[in-house]
Protein backbone atom coordinates (compact mmCIF):
# COMPACT_ATOMS: atom_id res chain seq x y z
CA UNK A 1 0.00 0.00 0.00
CA UNK A 2 1.47 3.41 -0.96
CA UNK A 3 2.07 5.89 1.86
CA UNK A 4 0.96 9.49 1.46
CA UNK A 5 2.43 12.15 3.72
CA UNK A 6 -0.24 14.79 3.85
CA UNK A 7 -1.78 17.70 5.73
CA UNK A 8 -5.53 18.25 6.09
CA UNK A 9 -5.41 21.96 5.18
CA UNK A 10 -3.03 21.51 2.24
CA UNK A 11 -4.84 21.75 -1.06
CA UNK A 12 -1.95 20.02 -2.82
CA UNK A 13 -2.22 17.10 -0.40
CA UNK A 14 -5.97 17.09 -0.94
CA UNK A 15 -5.43 16.61 -4.69
CA UNK A 16 -3.73 13.27 -4.03
CA UNK A 17 -6.33 12.18 -1.48
CA UNK A 18 -9.16 13.17 -3.84
CA UNK A 19 -7.79 11.19 -6.77
CA UNK A 20 -7.16 8.21 -4.50
CA UNK A 21 -10.79 8.38 -3.41
CA UNK A 22 -12.08 8.62 -6.99
CA UNK A 23 -9.96 5.63 -8.02
CA UNK A 24 -10.59 3.73 -4.78
CA UNK A 25 -6.85 3.45 -4.14
CA UNK A 26 -5.98 2.34 -0.61
CA UNK A 27 -3.40 4.70 0.89
CA UNK A 28 -1.65 4.76 4.23
CA UNK A 29 -2.14 8.47 4.96
CA UNK A 30 0.20 10.09 7.48
CA UNK A 31 -0.85 13.60 8.45
CA UNK A 32 2.01 15.97 9.27
CA UNK A 33 1.60 18.90 11.66
CA UNK A 34 2.99 21.71 9.51
CA UNK A 35 2.32 24.44 12.04
CA UNK A 36 4.61 22.71 14.53
CA UNK A 37 7.26 22.00 11.90
CA UNK A 38 6.91 18.23 11.71
CA UNK A 39 7.82 18.44 8.02
CA UNK A 40 11.23 19.82 9.04
CA UNK A 41 12.14 16.89 11.24
CA UNK A 42 15.05 14.65 10.31
CA UNK A 43 12.79 11.64 9.79
CA UNK A 44 10.68 13.31 7.12
CA UNK A 45 13.56 15.23 5.53
CA UNK A 46 15.26 11.89 4.92
CA UNK A 47 12.27 11.06 2.71
CA UNK A 48 11.71 14.46 1.16
CA UNK A 49 14.59 16.95 1.57
CA UNK A 50 12.25 19.74 0.44
CA UNK A 51 10.20 19.27 3.60
CA UNK A 52 6.92 19.55 1.70
CA UNK A 53 3.62 17.73 1.41
CA UNK A 54 2.30 15.82 -0.34
CA UNK A 55 4.93 13.13 -0.58
CA UNK A 56 4.12 9.67 -1.90
CA UNK A 57 6.16 6.59 -1.04
CA UNK A 58 5.39 3.40 -2.99
CA UNK A 59 7.98 0.84 -2.05
CA UNK A 60 11.33 2.37 -3.00
CA UNK A 61 9.64 4.89 -5.31
CA UNK A 62 9.26 8.42 -3.89
CA UNK A 63 7.46 11.41 -5.41
CA UNK A 64 7.56 14.86 -3.82
CA UNK A 65 5.28 16.92 -6.05
CA UNK A 66 1.48 16.87 -6.28
CA UNK A 67 1.39 16.92 -10.09
CA UNK A 68 3.82 14.01 -10.32
CA UNK A 69 1.76 12.10 -7.77
CA UNK A 70 -1.42 12.67 -9.78
CA UNK A 71 0.25 11.45 -12.98
CA UNK A 72 1.65 8.38 -11.24
CA UNK A 73 -1.55 7.32 -9.49
CA UNK A 74 -3.75 8.01 -12.51
CA UNK A 75 -1.37 6.14 -14.79
CA UNK A 76 -1.00 3.15 -12.50
CA UNK A 77 -4.62 2.69 -11.48
CA UNK A 78 -7.75 2.52 -13.59
CA UNK A 79 -11.14 3.76 -12.47
CA UNK A 80 -13.64 1.10 -11.53
CA UNK A 81 -15.81 1.95 -14.57
CA UNK A 82 -12.83 1.54 -16.90
CA UNK A 83 -12.24 5.24 -17.50
CA UNK A 84 -8.85 6.79 -16.89
CA UNK A 85 -8.04 10.11 -15.28
CA UNK A 86 -4.88 10.13 -17.42
CA UNK A 87 -4.26 9.09 -21.04
CA UNK A 88 -1.96 6.87 -23.06
CA UNK A 89 -2.05 9.32 -25.98
CA UNK A 90 0.85 11.80 -26.10
CA UNK A 91 -1.26 14.69 -27.41
CA UNK A 92 -3.86 14.13 -24.70
CA UNK A 93 -1.10 13.93 -22.11
CA UNK A 94 0.15 17.31 -23.31
CA UNK A 95 -3.33 18.83 -22.97
CA UNK A 96 -3.60 17.54 -19.40
CA UNK A 97 -0.09 18.72 -18.55
CA UNK A 98 -0.94 22.18 -19.84
CA UNK A 99 -3.45 22.51 -16.99
CA UNK A 100 -1.09 20.94 -14.46
CA UNK A 101 1.29 23.78 -15.33
CA UNK A 102 -1.54 26.31 -14.99
CA UNK A 103 -2.20 24.99 -11.49
CA UNK A 104 1.49 25.23 -10.57
CA UNK A 105 1.87 28.81 -11.84
CA UNK A 106 -1.26 30.91 -12.23
CA UNK A 107 -3.23 29.16 -9.50
CA UNK A 108 -0.24 28.81 -7.16
CA UNK A 109 0.70 32.47 -7.26
CA UNK A 110 -2.89 33.69 -7.36
CA UNK A 111 -5.70 32.12 -5.35
CA UNK A 112 -3.29 29.80 -3.48
CA UNK A 113 -1.21 32.72 -2.21
CA UNK A 114 -4.21 34.86 -1.32
CA UNK A 115 -5.74 32.00 0.68
CA UNK A 116 -2.46 31.31 2.44
CA UNK A 117 -1.98 34.93 3.47
CA UNK A 118 -5.56 35.68 4.53
CA UNK A 119 -6.44 32.38 6.20
CA UNK A 120 -3.12 30.74 7.08
CA UNK A 121 -0.88 33.70 7.86
CA UNK A 122 1.87 33.31 5.26
CA UNK A 123 2.49 33.07 1.52
CA UNK A 124 3.96 29.52 1.73
CA UNK A 125 4.90 29.46 -1.95
CA UNK A 126 8.60 30.17 -1.94
CA UNK A 127 8.06 33.88 -1.35
CA UNK A 128 8.64 33.54 2.38
CA UNK A 129 6.23 33.46 5.29
CA UNK A 130 5.95 37.20 5.92
CA UNK A 131 2.80 38.57 4.35
CA UNK A 132 2.91 41.98 2.73
CA UNK A 133 0.14 44.12 1.29
CA UNK A 134 1.91 44.09 -2.07
CA UNK A 135 2.15 40.29 -2.16
CA UNK A 136 -1.53 39.96 -1.32
CA UNK A 137 -2.54 42.60 -3.84
CA UNK A 138 -0.59 40.88 -6.62
CA UNK A 139 -2.00 37.49 -5.61
CA UNK A 140 -5.55 38.79 -5.88
CA UNK A 141 -4.89 40.36 -9.28
CA UNK A 142 -3.38 37.14 -10.58
CA UNK A 143 -6.10 35.07 -8.89
CA UNK A 144 -8.92 37.01 -10.50
CA UNK A 145 -7.18 36.85 -13.89
CA UNK A 146 -6.82 33.08 -13.47
CA UNK A 147 -10.54 32.79 -12.74
CA UNK A 148 -11.33 34.86 -15.82
CA UNK A 149 -9.19 32.55 -17.97
CA UNK A 150 -10.79 29.47 -16.43
CA UNK A 151 -14.32 30.84 -16.69
CA UNK A 152 -13.87 31.69 -20.36
CA UNK A 153 -12.52 28.20 -21.10
CA UNK A 154 -15.37 26.53 -19.24
CA UNK A 155 -17.92 28.52 -21.21
CA UNK A 156 -17.76 25.93 -23.99
CA UNK A 157 -16.74 22.72 -22.17
CA UNK A 158 -17.82 20.81 -19.05
CA UNK A 159 -14.35 19.53 -18.18
CA UNK A 160 -10.96 21.12 -18.74
CA UNK A 161 -9.84 18.66 -21.43
CA UNK A 162 -10.86 15.49 -23.26
CA UNK A 163 -14.57 15.87 -22.49
CA UNK A 164 -14.26 13.94 -19.25
CA UNK A 165 -12.82 14.38 -15.76
CA UNK A 166 -9.03 14.08 -15.70
CA UNK A 167 -6.26 14.95 -13.30
CA UNK A 168 -6.26 18.37 -14.99
CA UNK A 169 -9.54 19.07 -13.18
CA UNK A 170 -8.19 17.72 -9.90
CA UNK A 171 -5.01 19.82 -10.16
CA UNK A 172 -6.89 23.07 -10.71
CA UNK A 173 -9.94 22.44 -8.53
CA UNK A 174 -8.87 22.76 -4.86
CA UNK A 175 -7.39 26.24 -4.65
CA UNK A 176 -9.89 27.63 -7.16
CA UNK A 177 -12.78 26.26 -5.12
CA UNK A 178 -11.14 27.67 -1.97
CA UNK A 179 -10.59 31.14 -3.51
CA UNK A 180 -13.09 32.75 -1.08
CA UNK A 181 -10.67 31.87 1.74
CA UNK A 182 -8.42 34.53 0.20
CA UNK A 183 -11.28 37.00 -0.13
CA UNK A 184 -11.55 36.35 -3.87
CA UNK A 185 -15.20 35.92 -4.79
CA UNK A 186 -16.36 33.22 -7.17
CA UNK A 187 -19.70 34.97 -7.77
CA UNK A 188 -18.67 36.64 -11.06
CA UNK A 189 -17.53 33.32 -12.50
CA UNK A 190 -20.63 31.26 -13.17
CA UNK A 191 -18.92 28.71 -15.43
CA UNK A 192 -16.28 28.05 -12.75
CA UNK A 193 -18.96 27.60 -10.10
CA UNK A 194 -20.84 25.14 -12.30
CA UNK A 195 -17.62 23.19 -12.90
CA UNK A 196 -16.93 23.08 -9.16
CA UNK A 197 -20.44 21.73 -8.69
CA UNK A 198 -19.88 18.99 -11.27
CA UNK A 199 -16.69 17.87 -9.54
CA UNK A 200 -18.45 17.78 -6.17
CA UNK A 201 -21.18 15.59 -7.64
CA UNK A 202 -18.75 12.91 -8.84
CA UNK A 203 -18.96 9.52 -7.16
CA UNK A 204 -16.61 9.13 -4.17
CA UNK A 205 -15.93 12.87 -3.95
CA UNK A 206 -14.44 13.89 -0.60
CA UNK A 207 -14.44 17.49 0.69
CA UNK A 208 -11.77 19.69 2.21
CA UNK A 209 -12.44 22.20 4.98
CA UNK A 210 -13.26 25.61 3.57
CA UNK A 211 -15.41 24.56 0.64
CA UNK A 212 -18.61 25.42 2.48
CA UNK A 213 -17.20 27.71 5.18
CA UNK A 214 -14.42 29.85 3.70
CA UNK A 215 -14.08 31.91 6.87
CA UNK A 216 -13.31 29.02 9.20
CA UNK A 217 -9.60 29.91 9.55
CA UNK A 218 -9.70 33.66 9.18
CA UNK A 219 -8.71 35.46 12.34
CA UNK A 220 -7.70 38.81 10.87
CA UNK A 221 -9.63 39.99 7.83
CA UNK A 222 -7.83 43.34 7.81
CA UNK A 223 -4.87 42.00 5.78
Amino acid sequence: MPTLYSNEASGNSYKARLLASFLNIPLDIIQLDLRNGEQCGDKFLAINPKGEVPTLVDGDFVLTDSAAILVYLAGKYQNLDGNSWWSADIAEQALITNWLAFAASWVQYGVFTARAIVSLGGAFNGLGTTSTEQTLREARIRGEKSLQILDQHLGSVEWLVLGRPTIADIAVFPYVALAPMGDISLEPFGNVRSWIGRIRELSRFIPIDGLDDPLYLQTDRST
